[in-house]
């Protein structure tokens, strides 16, 4: 039977010849994660489960990046049960300031391509941009893989997403994953893997990928895939990963849907406030003031990133009232950033950098809380009301490029409109 990409990765996991949609399949994880928000609820179920011996915990990663650095007592405690579970049971563990799970997980070499990974979150997606099947999955359900080495779960069907020409200078897989998201709205591919397919796709470096893959989780995507190149081994061989098992859909394969995007036609994209799915080219806003401006987290916390914003705003200086925070994926990523003299840069113009983690994305560190009808223009990837702790404040999402744009101008700006904003990598 003709198959996807999903569906060749799960029947080979499962030990079967063939799956398609809709069938329940018991498969083999090759690797999985578990987070700091998530690891109280897998801790407890090993005692519940009898399961004390657990032979697949070495293949379990322990990441340390919500409560990163812990913001109370409670945070604090669960930080040291893990790293005790983790030193008791072999598992890699990841400690504050490492990084967020989705960036720390690939470059420690934990995943190839034609794996199954699960974690404990929805934007465990991401590892697909590495044609891996990576999805998110319960505390307690990585209990279970650390005892039997398996995962239930029903084979999604597939949308298959072509991405034609080459994205513009100024545009980014962020704006492709905004303009999914306004085209089929939030969760409007609920249960479905994602095909990413097509010359603008092929044209990404790896950090764009990854970004392209991470947004499916607000799509309600159960995985996103991409097909593997040379690129894609050349970056897996150089972070020590297993030998790879590339997996490329069949050219008949059933599709619940076939779509192309011309990415040659993509304007920056923004989502507007406290809708995720509220997407519009951003050249249709005029003159909208911020007060805030993140660049980071698991969706758009990479190098790349980072170099985006550093075009921007070399040798300039945020707008009057404009606060800017830059959360790196990863201690790794930082490290370049600091090589490259990005964090002087960045610096000098305004901005405060805080260690790899997800808290202020999520509002749990308190990092970034905007005051009252104050408006913060984000790179993460959600924006819903009280994301970044205030119920009062908007959020709007954009590129790293939009982001900082937007914090030169103190407005949300078209990053095309702004010397550095065509910025791209010298590789590319």
């Amino acid at each position: 039977m003709p198959s996807t990409i999903a569906e060749k990765i799960l029947a080979r996991h499962a030990g079967a010849d063939e799956v398609q949609a809709g069938d329940i399949v018991v498969a083999d994880v090759d690797f999985a994660m578990v987070h700091d928000a998530r690891a109280p609820n897998a801790i407890r179920m090993v005692d519940k489960m009898g399961a004390q011996t657990l032979p697949y915990a070495s293949r379990t990663a322990w990441v340390l990046d919500h409560y990163s650095p812990p913001p109370n007592l409670a945070a604090a405690q669960t930080h040291t049960a893990m790293r005790r579970f983790a030193d008791e049971h072999g598992s890699p563990l990841y400690d504050i300031g490492d990084g967020i799970c989705h960036q720390v997980l690939p470059e420690g070499g934990h995943l190839t391509c034609g794996d199954l990974v699960v974690g404990t979150d929805t934007h465990s997606v991401t590892y697909g941009a590495f044609n891996a099947f990576g999805t998110g999955v319960e505390g307690t359900d990585v209990t279970a893989v650390m005892k039997t080495g398996k995962v239930w779960l029903r084979v999604p069907e597939t949308t298959r997403v072509e991405l034609t020409g080459r994205l513009q200078p100024g545009v980014w897989a962020k704006d492709v994953t905004l303009h999914m998201l306004g085209r089929f709205g939030a969760e409007g591919l609920n249960y479905h893997a994602i095909e990413y397919v097509g010359d603008a796709v092929a044209a990404m470096e790896i950090d764009d990928r990854m970004t392209l893959a991470n947004h499916a989780a607000e799509l309600g995507a159960k995985a996103a895939l991409l097909e593997a190149d040379q690129k894609t081994l050349d970056w897996l061989a150089a972070h020590g990963a297993r030998a790879p098992r590339p997996v490329k859909a069949d050219a008949d394969a059933r599709y619940a849907n076939r779509v192309t995007i011309d990415g040659a036609d993509l304007a920056p994209q923004v989502a507007r406030r406290h809708e995720v799915d509220d997407v519009v080219p951003v050249t249709q806003i005029d003159r909208q003031k911020i007060h805030f401006a993140l660049i980071g987290t698991c969706t758009n916390g990479r190098l790349d990133d980072i170099r985006q914003a550093a075009a921007i705003l070399r040798g300039r200086k945020l707008a009057r009232g404009v606060r800017m925070i830059v959360t790196p994926a990863s201690r790794k990523i930082y490290l370049e950033a600091a090589r490259e003299g990005l964090i002087e840069i960045l610096t000098a113009a305004g901005a405060s950098f805080e260690a790899a983690g997800c808290g202020t994305c999520v509002g749990i560190t308190n990092h970034l809380i905007p005051g009252d009808h104050e408006v913060a223009i984000s790179s993460a990837n959600r924006n819903f009301r009280g994301r970044l702790g205030n119920h009062e404040a908007e959020i709007w999402l954009g590129s790293a490029a939009t982001v900082a744009a937007s914090a030169l101008t103190g407005y949300i700006t078209d990053p095309r409109t702004v010397d550095g904003g065509l910025w791209r990598p010298a590789h590319a």
